[in-house]
């Protein structure tokens, strides 16, 4: 079959994003024997010509439409990304009317309601390295698809049970070809890598587990630096570790990063750190394997707070992690999550001195948070009545405690105007 895959993310809400995902689905979907063609609409002005041109030169059996993000999180005015995706599933629905499948990070975490807003035929929810090409091959036979894992049908909702690959191994990489190698001006463009899958830390608000599951599942540290060093010789020198906990668990992150110095590939680094999981032993290998820059998401300053977000660590885990990063000249930017259960304008107050008195770079700070389903946070927000049985939150809805939202919103104005490196 020939197979139109379309990234149709085309927003950098905080860097340029390379759809590597996308391009892990197109080398399966290559690897099981069909005919493969990606379309990243990042950057592009006219999307609708884009499609177009695709539609006519390469003529799909089938379209694959990759959703990413929902909205930007930003409670002041939320930018709601799916009228983006939804043009283009309009615009390959007025060229063609073979079936367009939905996948994604974002579409993973409404599988349903983003289904039918956007208007497709279905939806893979999960990894679809390993869904897709199995939904293709019963397309083609004219096969019963109710046991393709994490399919989503309009009326019907899922399928088969959504499973999960346990070794990562087994799942292809984006081929390096498939991407252009950044200029020396685009130092914002990182290339993302992806070294393992879920997250057990269960923290209130997050939606890790929708996308990932709650076990992580890791590839071996070989594949990755063989991986790395094919983007290299390509051209590509900066790279994003997207794991979720990049330093969990830490005998692995230690494993990865020795592999990767070892490997001597001069590469610089992103990841995101956990703070309750780093030791001196595992920052210096970080730094030497190439990390320069880590985010931190502590969110709050406050003992209370965080056990009310379910974090695995305390302020003076974050202090600790902040100045051994900070020793071995890693660029730090920190979080903070304000509003949600339990806090008051005294946790906020003391969340903002935490914050001034550690060494970070950056800091970025957050009035509200948004809900997701199946969280802590969605449970606690529908009995506290801040939202209802009825809201799909597909649009933005964000906790804040009641009677601080006023006050916060005007008091992180204020942080920031006070503050260079804070940023709202």
């Amino acid at each position: 079959m020939r197979v139109l895959l379309i990234s149709a993310n085309t927003e950098s809400i905080n860097m340029p994003i390379i759809p590597v995902g996308l391009g892990a689905v197109a080398a399966a979907t290559r690897d099981a024997g069909h005919e493969t063609h990606l379309v990243d609409l990042m950057s592009v002005s006219d999307t609708s010509s884009v499609v177009h041109d695709a539609m006519e030169t390469f003529c799909p059996d089938v379209i694959g439409i990759s959703v990413r993000n929902i909205d930007d999180q930003n409670i002041r005015q939320p930018l709601f990304l799916l009228d983006q995706v939804k043009a283009v599933v309009s615009d390959c629905r007025g060229l063609t009317g073979v079936p367009i499948v939905l996948g994604g990070a974002g579409y993973s975490v409404f599988p349903e309601t983003s289904l039918a807003y956007l208007g497709a035929d279905m939806g893979i929810q999960g990894e679809g390295e390993v869904a897709f090409p199995l939904l293709l091959s019963r397309m083609e036979q004219g096969a019963d698809l109710s046991e393709v894992p994490g399919l989503y049908v309009p009326g019907v909702g899922l399928q088969g049970k959504r499973q999960f690959q346990k070794d990562l191994d087994l799942l292809p990489l984006a081929d390096a070809d498939l991407w252009t190698p950044p200029s020396a001006d685009q130092n914002d463009l990182y290339m993302p890598v992806q070294t393992r899958r879920g997250c057990p830390m269960n923290c209130s608000y997050c939606s890790t587990s929708c996308i990932e599951g709650s076990i992580i599942r890791k590839r071996s540290s070989e594949v990755v630096v063989d991986a790395l060093t094919s983007l290299v010789e390509k051209g590509f020198r900066r790279f994003f570790f997207t794991d979720n906990i990049f330093n969990i668990p830490p005998s692995y992150a230690r494993e990865l990063c020795c592999a990767i110095a070892d490997r001597d590939l001069g590469i610089v680094g992103r990841c995101i750190i956990y703070p309750g999981k780093l030791d001196e032993a595992l920052v210096k290998e970080m730094a030497r394997a190439g990390c320069t820059e880590v985010a931190l998401g502590f969110e709050s300053g406050s003992a209370r707070i965080l056990k009310s977000m379910n974090k695995k660590f305390t302020p003076e885990d974050v202090r600790r992690t902040c100045n051994m990063l900070a020793d071995h000249g890693i660029f730090q930017m920190g979080f903070l999550l304000l509003g949600g259960p339990g806090e008051t304008k005294a946790s906020v107050e003391e969340s903002v001195a935490f914050a001034d008195s550690l060494p970070v770079n950056v800091m970025k700070i957050a009035p509200g948070i948004r809900i997701y389903p199946f969280t802590s946070l969605a449970r606690q927000a529908l009995n506290e009545g801040v939202i209802t049985p009825d809201d799909d939150l597909l649009f933005p809805k964000f906790y804040v405690v009641p009677e601080l939202q006023d006050w916060l919103l005007e008091a992180v104005t204020q942080y920031t105007a006070k503050r260079p490196n804070w940023l709202a």
